[in-house]
């Protein structure tokens, strides 16, 4: 079809309003934390009703540029790695829970970054750090018999050599991988008494972290995932 005499389609007035708003927020005209506008006060400056007020801003709660609190006004919300990821986290979970090759190809991600944030850590870990690091251990190793408080430390340790590299993206991307393998997939760890292997294996990272050897530590590191990766499964339906 020719574009000049392709139909015009009109805008919904809730459309409109949501880009008069979401251009409010990219300008900073309204900045983190502010409060939005009131209902009866867009109503008023946009010359339209309630529905188109509340679906606006549904849509931009919807992008994560709002939230909205019953019996508050709505607040923009500041823009971080984290509240980005966060909004892909239910289509990702829903994609993994009905596919095993796109669990696999999370597998092979998670090595993919995790042998880069290894490296990362070997680089830059201070004293501190590497300490966080064996208290997190110390805290698996007590936890053991407790297999929601194993897997939770088992993430935290992951999670606090993302946080290593200093980069709020890398720490967000490591978090919502560990995130959808512990929402969609069980960790079968505990039941094949594993337990001791993961400590040990952490153990061994630690050390290569703390030799600041980045060689030794990916070797660590991929050694540990791939001896891992088989212990993830979906979930059985019933």
């Amino acid at each position: 079809m020719n574009v000049v005499s392709e139909p015009i389609h009109r805008k919904k007035l809730s459309d409109e309003v949501f880009a008069r708003l979401k251009l409010m927020i990219e300008t900073g005209e309204l900045k983190a934390g502010d409060d939005m506008p009131s209902e009866r006060e867009l109503m008023e400056r946009y010359g339209v009703g309630r529905p188109a007020i509340r679906e606006a801003m549904q849509a931009l709660a919807g992008k994560g540029l709002v939230e909205i609190s019953q019996g508050e006004r709505a607040k923009v919300l500041r823009i971080t790695a984290e509240s980005i990821i966060r909004q892909v986290d239910l289509p990702a979970k829903l994609m993994l829970s009905g596919s095993s090759d796109s669990l696999e190809h999370l597998k092979s991600a998670r090595i993919f970054f995790e042998r880069g944030m290894i490296r990362e850590a070997a680089a830059k870990a201070s004293p501190a750090q590497i300490a966080e690091l064996r208290a997190l251990l110390d805290k698996q190793k007590q936890s053991l018999g407790d297999a929601n408080a194993f897997i939770d430390a088992d993430m935290e340790f992951h999670q606090a050599i993302a946080q290593i590299s200093g980069n709020p993206i890398f720490v967000a991307v490591s978090g919502a991988m560990l995130g959808w393998l512990k929402s969609y997939h069980t960790e079968m760890l505990i039941w094949t008494g594993r337990e001791n292997f993961t400590l040990v294996e952490h153990e061994e990272i630690i050390r290569a972290i703390e030799k600041g050897d980045a060689d030794f530590a990916e070797k660590a590191m991929i050694k540990h995932l791939e001896r891992s990766r088989a212990l993830y499964a979906l979930k059985a339906r019933t």
